[in-house]
């Protein structure tokens, strides 16, 4: 699957055309796999109405859609699916990206793509990693309330023994840069896997190609091992947020699913207080009524393209549809989508994630004050 990360939402965020087209469908696997084709085209021949309803010409519809109607027949695509798939097509722009969410049917046409239903991956709320340790080698998973996928590490020695190896070469070439001829110890041996030292520089190798890969985070990383191998890690790890629990036991014989469900285990404890943090506190600013927090949707987008925003609570399914005009500041809600309307809470949410704030997506009814949309102001 694609990796999405907050640079290709900021990228996506600041494309802008006559029409912008926004593809979001849940994908199947096994027996049910088949359909995958047809929902998409059904999406897109909804896509090509709403292109008509704004003035789209036929000739011109298909030719900006054929990028997205090449993938009915992408063998690759429908063999390698996640839980979803979000596709984007502009004037100057297509991508889609394989995504362990369960995404929603919608097709939005706007000036702008649509990007909410994708801020449950790139949120902190409910996303996690999972560092499954071995001497024999090491998984990193990225984790969202319902999967987890695997990431590539890279520049990381496959397992102990190869780590070894990679010592032993420096040492060597230490020696020969001084000239004093030195000599190639075997490596891989069993003194060595079994030396606490050689272990803690193995992982401390690991421990430096995590850093690359999630350095601008701020995750929780449970760890998974046995027992004596957790507490060496712990000495070599330099990332802030590891978990204190882990999960003890040989990951080598469990499946990704099965990691992810232990690890899941560890950490809802920590986002289901986080958020009900998050909750009590919008309500003891909204109670004082001094404009600390506010669930107006035309102050709230204001306030997120300002940078105002550290919490926005904004509900999964819905839309707000309306224009905000950058130039003047100006927020107009319509009550129907009209066109070139934007879906409010997309722009409320998409800039307080820019901007650094946490965004909450969640089921309507969750929102704090009872409206579709609830923030925290910094100031």
């Amino acid at each position: 699957m694609d990796v999405l990360n907050q640079q290709d939402l900021r990228t996506l965020s600041e494309t802008e055309g006559e029409w912008c087209i926004s593809i979001f469908m849940p994908t199947a696997r096994g027996a049910e796999a088949q359909q995958n084709p047809i929902r998409l085209k059904n999406l897109l021949r909804n896509a090509e109405e709403q292109l008509a309803e704004v003035g789209a010409r036929v000739p011109d519809a298909e030719a900006l859609l054929q990028p997205a109607q090449a993938l009915l027949s992408d063998a690759d695509l429908w063999r390698n699916v996640s839980q979803g798939l979000a596709i984007f097509v502009g004037p100057q722009h297509f991508s889609y990206h394989r995504v362990p969410l369960a995404l929603e049917e919608l097709v939005v046409v706007r000036r702008r793509f649509h990007l909410k239903p994708l801020l449950e991956l790139l949120s902190e709320d409910g996303h996690f990693y999972v560092l499954a340790l071995s001497q024999d080698g090491v998984r990193l998973l990225e984790g969202t309330r319902d999967t987890a996928q695997e990431l590539p590490l890279e520049r990381v020695p496959a397992n102990l023994a190869e780590a070894l190896q990679y010592d032993q070469r420096e040492k060597v070439m230490r020696s020969a840069v001084k000239g004093g001829g030195g000599s190639v110890y075997g490596a891989g041996g069993s003194e060595d896997v079994n030396n606490k030292q050689a272990i803690l520089r193995y992982f401390q190798m690991v421990d430096r190609g995590v850093r690359e890969l999630i350095a601008d985070k701020h995750i929780p990383l449970v760890l998974a091992g046995v027992d004596y191998l957790l507490p060496i890690y712990r000495e070599a790890n330099t990332y802030p947020y590891l978990a204190e629990e882990g999960i003890t036991g040989s990951p080598d014989g469990l499946s990704d699913k099965e990691l992810h469900q232990r690890a899941w285990e560890v950490v809802e404890p920590h986002f289901a207080q986080a958020q009900a943090e998050a909750v009590a506190r919008y309500e003891e600013l909204a109670g004082r009524g001094e404009g600390e927090a506010s669930n107006n949707v035309v102050e709230v987008v204001r306030a997120a393209h300002e940078g105002r925003v550290a919490t926005l609570f904004v509900a999964r399914d819905v839309q707000l549809w309306g224009v905000y005009r950058a130039h003047s500041h100006k927020v107009h809600v319509h009550p129907s989508r009209q066109p070139g309307d934007q879906d409010l809470l997309d722009v409320a949410a998409v800039q307080t994630f820019l901007n650094g704030g946490t965004v909450y997506v969640v089921d309507r009814e969750a929102v704090p004050g009872g409206d579709v949309l609830a923030a925290i102001y910094r100031y």
